[in-house]
């Protein structure tokens, strides 16, 4: 156990985001999503969290990934099929975190584009989440002393 650190950023799942380099993206996902297929197609690390929503883990990393400054956005959701403007309770929750930390508001990607961004993805985070678009695509970004 370390301080400072939330318990749910598990040890697989801190080496995975300690690997990432800027420009690298993130994929939080519910447990819908073919996680296991785009990980394996991104040639990812995919790290499992059955027993947590998406927006708690978006919180946990949150609170050690940098988000990229470079770039906007630095942050993706999936549009709901049919209605792009439409904003699921988790989207709305995703968009609240950010804006607690001073960033952005999401990107959003239509759902197949939203596939073919998360394969490029370095880390794949599968939840247990059940609710309908809970996924987010994170882009990291940089920690500097200039």
């Amino acid at each position: 156990m370390l301080k400072n650190i939330s318990p749910l950023l598990t040890p697989q799942l801190l080496y995975g985001l300690a690997k990432l380099g800027h420009g690298d993206d993130v994929a939080l996902v519910d447990a819908n999503f073919p996680a296991d297929r785009i990980a394996d197609q991104a040639q990812a690390l995919l790290v499992q969290l059955p027993g947590l929503s998406t927006t708690q883990v978006l919180e946990a990393v949150l609170s050690v990934l940098p988000l990229d400054a470079f770039d906007t956005p630095s942050t993706w959701t999936m549009q709901v099929v049919g209605d792009a403007h439409a904003v699921p309770v988790a989207v709305a929750e995703f968009r609240q975190h950010l804006q607690a930390q001073g960033e952005a508001a999401p990107g959003s990607l239509e759902r197949f584009a939203f596939y073919d961004q998360a394969r490029t993805a370095r880390l794949v985070v599968q939840t247990g989440d059940l609710r309908k678009y809970a996924n987010i695509l994170l882009r990291k970004g940089v920690i500097s002393t200039d």
